[in-house]
């Protein structure tokens, strides 16, 4: 007795490319898994370094880096077409960390910072900002301390610095210091009893809220310059 074979009929070319095309998919994306794993594990690896952490880092999703090599991601969009120029005093609030989640340093209440008195990179990122703006920053090395920190112990050299930032409000340094001046002639004139004739020139009105101290270098604790 005699079989006979059933016969396969072909597979369409058309079905064999979605197949194979189906398995090529596949592949790339078990390598791309493979690879985003393989990142983040050196990334978070506290022995990797910190161009290895960059790398990684400028891959996700919102964060943009500069010709600098500034990152940042806008967690919160100012308001207004204006950003502060060298010539400001910025009102901010941050928090400082390390890349192992340390916080080296944190404002308080809001602090009056010059634009140019802070290191490269913290200044670069407040000229990107507006007025009542959100970003997180990451500085490296070179944008920040470098090898020469202001304490060791909190920032060792060759830290790459991480950076919450909200930049409240900023004016110009020159306005500022007139607005105190003005402050301080009203305050003199208060102790002296007061001058005949009503508050000297330019006295801000009663009431008036006097601006933040204007500091004579950055503010302790603050980013300031290597």
């Amino acid at each position: 007795m005699t079989t006979t074979a059933v016969p396969i009929p072909p597979t369409k070319r058309g079905i064999l490319i979605l197949i194979w095309a189906g398995v090529a998919l596949a592949i790339a994306i078990a390598a791309w898994l493979a690879f985003q794993g393989t990142a983040s594990a050196i990334a978070t690896n506290p022995n990797s370094t910190n161009a290895q952490f960059l790398v990684y880092n400028k891959g996700r999703t919102g964060v943009v880096e500069t010709a600098s090599g500034l990152q940042y991601q806008i967690i919160k969009r100012g308001t207004g077409d204006v950003q502060p120029t060298d010539t400001d005093v910025a009102l901010i609030q941050y928090n400082g960390t390390l890349r192992d989640g340390r916080v080296f340093d944190a404002s308080k209440q809001p602090t009056p910072l010059p634009v140019n008195g802070a290191v490269k990179g913290f200044s670069e990122a407040l000229k990107l900002m507006h007025k009542g703006a959100k970003f997180k920053i990451w500085l490296k090395p070179e944008l920040a301390y470098g090898e020469n920190t202001p304490d060791p112990v909190k920032i060792p050299p060759g830290s790459l610095l991480i950076f919450d930032l909200e930049l409240l409000d900023f004016l110009p340094e020159a306005v500022l210091r007139q607005a105190q001046m003005q402050q301080q002639m009203q305050q003199m004139q208060q102790q002296r009893g007061g001058a005949p004739g009503g508050p000297p020139p330019g006295a801000l009105p009663p009431g008036a809220e006097a601006p933040p101290a204007m500091p004579s270098g950055p503010p302790s604790g603050a980013p300031s310059g290597p």
